[in-house]
């Protein structure tokens, strides 16, 4: 079962980074179609982003998880 809950936290940690890449090459491209982005948005640009969040609460679930099951 830990193993399980290991693989998955390293598929959710591979996708977490492909996500930030993503993002990087994604805002690196100028488009003429984007519209002015909300000021606490521009403040906190990974903080207020709903897929970040599920990706570090996810993780973070997971590894208390396993912390848990390694200790009892």
């Amino acid at each position: 079962m830990i193993y399980i809950l290991a693989i998955i936290a390293i598929i959710m940690v591979v996708g977490l980074i492909y996500t930030f890449k993503r993002g990087k090459a994604f805002s690196a491209s100028n488009s003429e179609f984007d519209e002015e982005i909300h000021e606490n948005i521009q403040r906190h640009p990974i903080l207020l982003n709903p897929v970040f969040l599920t990706y570090i609460i996810a993780i973070t679930v997971i590894l208390v998880y396993i912390i848990y099951l390694a200790f009892s």
